[in-house]
């Protein structure tokens, strides 16, 4: 039985890999995730949305940090609902097509290749759930190659 890796030894085994395999680390996703928002923060469409809900910014990034990790690395560090603090935002398609376009010059700028691609990869995945998942909040069944409309 003592052979038997806990989960917690079994997690860090597959964190320790991911970091081997790609070059993500935490000091990595802490440029993603400031460089990112910084950007986000700017960005004429996307900066008033968020700086309507957030005036702290501090807790936000640190949490994002923790989302990121959990997300690339597979830490288990992040606990919270997303689809709760998104669902009734004032978003749309052009909104998560802007948060993409962001996101992907931000990670291929801080990232090497490897990096990047799983980056992308989740970033795409997250944003398809969440539209989807923001139309449903509105009562809207979105379809295959249908986006959520402007609100």
């Amino acid at each position: 039985m003592d052979d038997i890796p806990s989960a917690t030894d079994r997690r860090a085994q597959v964190t320790a890999a991911i970091m081997a395999e790609t070059g993500i680390d935490h000091a990595m996703i802490h440029r993603v995730v400031h460089t990112f928002y910084d950007r986000v923060r700017a960005d004429a469409l996307l900066g008033p949305v968020f700086g309507a809900r957030i005036t702290d910014w501090e807790p936000h990034l640190a949490n994002m940090c923790r989302f990121w990790s959990s997300v690339t690395l597979k830490t288990g560090i992040y606990s919270g609902s997303p689809m709760q603090r998104h669902a009734p935002l004032p978003v749309d398609a052009a909104h998560f097509d802007r948060w993409l376009e962001l996101f992907t010059q931000t990670v291929t700028e801080v990232c090497p290749p490897a990096a990047a691609a799983v980056f992308l990869d989740a970033a795409h995945r997250i944003a398809q759930s969440l539209e989807f998942g923001i139309a449903s909040h509105r009562d809207l069944m979105l379809g295959k190659g249908q986006r959520l409309p402007a609100v």
